[in-house]
């Protein structure tokens, strides 16, 4: 009988490309076919009706019910044009991921008839099932009622057969259940402390948007092997298995050549994305063998996190038809480098003003220094509710381990800008910010190279990258809202608290640009100890940043603390962007996802272990034993022990793994019941992190160590370097 993991690795290394046929050669005649925009309403859209979903979605203004009949007119004239037979409200509950309940056109008519209906009403409102999905207590399985109402600044588009409608999702009482919700209203008071502080500078009635550019890293693997790994299917990462001879240690795969396979799954990931008026601009191979990035142009927040919901899906359908399966989990191998989500953060007008940019003039450069001292105010007053924002049990894995910032949030600023405050805090002028400089390589072909302010330092969390923020420590798999809200919010607070500040300075009789310019000044010293250009790995640094009062926690259970603290209490009332009842809740979801993800691997690897591992560990043992008998026979007792130590040696390892690996299985099961009984959810999730955690990795090894001894002809599972090196 052949192995049937071998017959997984012959199809995988048989399997060719599979490329799609663009619609078109040229992108613009494709893009944004599917996407319900301004293109598309001029065609089904009068010109009052578009006028005012204009003003809807650029002043925020509500749609009369009237006007709302014929928008959602024109939209179902515009998705039947292209196929659609259904309608959802497309919304991201607190699961991280997205939902949708599609409801027919279709409506009975008349005696046996038919007749396609999608009305305002329809359009802008639905009824999910809110006790099913994560509420932290907001909702009971008997207080069932919630609402999906429509997102107008985020447009409409078609998947499949479906129309989709981006809504944000509250219950009957008005509570968010969703990302969306807050992210709107941090957006909104973002906006709102930003024009306040910039009439400061002359500029008045523009409006101000935080942007948005994610870097989305991935694995692939293919999709047969996929299917022998039940923790990869379960638990999303490998719970066993031994390192590749070779991984990452050449540093060959990054930034190589793709491979064939990979790019018609990327071509095609492209294509569906234009057509929906997602603007992936970047695609690469990453540091760890199999491991891909994919990144788009900057947009305005809502509008980037709901694209990379809708590319995270499309991810999963398009590798399906490549006979790939997509790994947006943080770390699904271990011994080689993890997924995040690079999120690169700022703030801008209308007008094209970029905040987090020096200018060329004094006043430029001092609206520049005064909004990158908000920001880092905001970071080093709010650390542990920004780490708490992308704390979760996967990405906890990645933190780091090396490959990913640490789990203390600081921020790299680069030398000029540095330079820059230095300065600022010790004179009461204005200070100047260096230009651009040149290198010239002294090769004649090659022209002058313009040098950024500021280096890049991949240890840093919250680094400033020239004109923005790369917050680098978000996860693979999240739902980039939770900490683009975090980071609104705790802006829009400080800049308020800012504004309260210079506003008191200028009533004592101090010029505005001098009130402006003072206020800065205290408002960086108050917070440069969250500044760090150096090692963020070092050892020297985790004892730096204790004693600089940096949160320096790693318990993700008792990372969440933050988001209930006083401070952050205050800092989302004073915002509106949650309530307190809305924050709790969240935290229920938090602790609640987390002891389930770790109880599903806990028992994932047990069953794993019963059913996949002893049964063969056993059976190569009984092998060796009946080898030891029948040497035994032939050559007796002293000859044989003499001739084979290595074999006896062999049995008593592997006897000692079965043994501990039942033990502890058994005891790590009885752990999971115990803890299951637990009632707090906080009490549960740091029990699961402090006593679960390490029966998880020592079975591992146990595990691991046996996948070296057993016979590779009869190993289950996929290993490493089947996993990682197959494409």
């Amino acid at each position: 009988m052949v192995n049937s993991r071998f017959r997984a690795v012959e199809e995988a290394f048989a399997r060719p490309p599979v490329y799609a046929e663009a619609p078109s050669a040229v992108t613009s005649d494709y893009y944004g076919c599917k996407v319900f925009n301004r293109k598309q309403m001029r065609k089904y859209l009068s010109t009052e009706t578009r006028e005012r979903i204009y003003e809807s979605i650029e002043q925020g203004v509500v749609l009369e019910s009237g006007v709302a009949e014929h928008v959602a007119a024109g939209m179902k004239r515009w998705a039947m044009d292209l196929g659609a037979t259904h309608y959802t409200h497309w919304f991201q509950p607190l699961t991280g991921g997205t939902a949708e309940k599609h409801d027919s056109f279709s409506e009975p008519y008349g005696k046996g008839d038919s007749l396609e209906q999608f009305s305002g009403k329809m359009l802008a409102q639905q009824e999910p099932d809110a006790s099913s999905f994560p509420s932290g207590g907001l909702r009971n399985t008997f207080e069932a009622r919630g609402y999906t109402a429509w997102d107008p600044s985020s447009p409409a588009f078609i998947m499949d057969d479906c129309l989709c409608i981006p809504t944000v999702f509250i219950s009957y009482t008005g509570e968010a259940l969703d990302y969306k919700t807050p992210l709107l209203r941090s957006t909104y008071a973002l906006a709102k402390a930003t024009s306040e502080v910039l009439e400061y500078f002359g500029v008045k009635g523009t409006r101000v948007f935080s942007f948005l550019g994610w870097e989305q890293e991935y694995f692939l693997v293919d999709s047969s092997l996929c299917a022998l790994r039940p923790d990869l299917i379960m638990a999303e990462r490998t719970l066993m298995g031994h390192d590749s001879a070779r991984n990452q240690q050449l540093e060959d795969h990054y930034f190589g050549s793709i491979p064939k396979r990979v790019l018609a799954f990327m071509q095609d990931l492209e294509f569906e994305a234009y057509k929906l008026g997602i603007p992936v601009k970047t695609r690469h191979n990453e540091v760890a063998p199999n491991q891909f990035e994919l990144a788009p142009v900057y947009e305005e927040a809502n509008l980037a996190i709901d694209h990379n919901q809708i590319v995270m899906s499309l991810m999963k359908s398009v590798a399906e038809r490549h006979g790939f399966k997509v790994l947006l989990h943080e770390k699904p191998y271990k011994g080689v480098n993890g997924s995040g989500k690079h999120c690169n953060w700022s703030i801008g007008t209308e007008s094209g003003l970029a905040l987090l940019s020096p200018g060329k003039s004094d006043e430029e450069n001092l609206r520049f220094l005064c909004f990158m001292a908000n920001v880092l105010k905001a970071v080093y007053d709010n650390n542990a509710l920004l780490k708490a924002s992308v704390a979760t049990a996967s990405n906890a894995h990645r933190l780091g381990a090396n490959e990913a910032p640490p789990a203390i949030i600081s921020s790299f600023l680069g030398s000029q800008v540095t330079k820059a405050f230095e300065e600022l805090l010790n004179s009461r002028d204005m200070v100047k910010i260096g230009a651009k400089k040149g290198y010239k390589l002294g090769i004649p072909q090659v022209p002058e190279l313009l040098i950024d302010n500021t280096d890049r330092n991949r240890t840093s969390p919250f680094a400033f990258t020239g004109n923005r923020f790369e917050f680098r420590a978000v996860g693979s798999s999240a739902n980039c809202s939770s900490a683009v809200t975090v980071i609104n919010t705790i802006v829009a607070y400080q800049l308020g608290k800012f504004k309260e500040a210079v506003d008191g300075r200028i009533a004592s009789g101090t010029p505005v640009m001098q009130a402006v310019l003072d206020e800065t000044r205290e408002c960086f010293r108050a917070c440069k100890d969250v500044c760090f250009d150096g090692n963020g790995y070092s050892e020297e640094w985790k004892a730096e940043a204790i004693r600089r009062g940096l949160d320096c926690e790693t318990c993700p259970p008792r990372i969440y603390d933050a988001c209930t603290s006083e401070r952050t209490l205050e800092v989302y009332r004073e915002t509106g962007v949650l309530t307190e009842p809305e924050l709790q809740a969240r935290n229920e979801v938090l602790w609640e996802t987390y002891c389930k993800k770790l109880e599903i691997e806990a028992r994932v690897l047990s069953d794993l272990s019963s059913n996949h591992i002893l049964p063969i560990a056993i059976r190569y043992q009984t092998l060796l034993l009946e080898n030891a008998a029948a040497m035994k026979t032939v050559y007796g007792e002293e000859r044989f022990v003499a001739m084979s130590p290595g074999l006896l040696e062999s049995i008593e390892d592997i006897s000692r793994h079965i043994c501990s690996i039942r033990r502890m299985s058994g005891e790590l099961n009885a752990l999971c019941n115990e803890l299951d009984e637990i009632e707090d959810s906080r009490e549960k999730a740091i029990g699961y992190n402090d006593r679960v955690l390490n029966y998880l990795e020592d079975i591992r090894d146990h595990i691991d160590a046996l996948e070296m001894e057993v016979d590779d002809q009869m190993w289950p599972l996929p290993k490493y370097r089947e996993l990682l090196f197959i494409r």
